[in-house]
């Protein structure tokens, strides 16, 4: 446990093997930009669907009610990072995910 404040997630992105920390209330695609990883984006809104991705492990919730996603995509664990935050650490399939370090 930490001191006090908020616990930091951790996220793990495949197949590139990058892993960085969220950050309370960002977007799992915020903190992957904080940490020099750039993730496929556009729109940051939820709507381009150029983040789209699965999420392999973990639980996120959206800042929107209701995402550009199908209940079927939903169900089959796509996420948009844009508008994602991670309930905990998570795992996520991002083929063309790339480290700035």
């Amino acid at each position: 446990m930490n001191d006090g404040g908020a616990p930091h997630a951790v996220a793990r992105i495949e197949p590139g093997g990058f892993r960085f920390e969220t950050e309370p209330d960002r977007t799992l695609l915020q903190s992957a930009e904080a940490a020099g990883i750039e993730l496929p984006s556009s729109c940051r809104n939820g709507t381009c669907r150029t983040c789209i991705c699965r999420l392999l492990d973990g639980q996120v919730r959206y800042r929107i009610e209701w995402p550009g996603l199908s209940r079927e995509e939903k169900a089959e664990g796509w996420i948009l990072p844009c508008v994602a935050e991670p309930v905990g650490d998570v795992r996520l399939d991002v083929p063309y995910a790339f480290s700035h370090f």
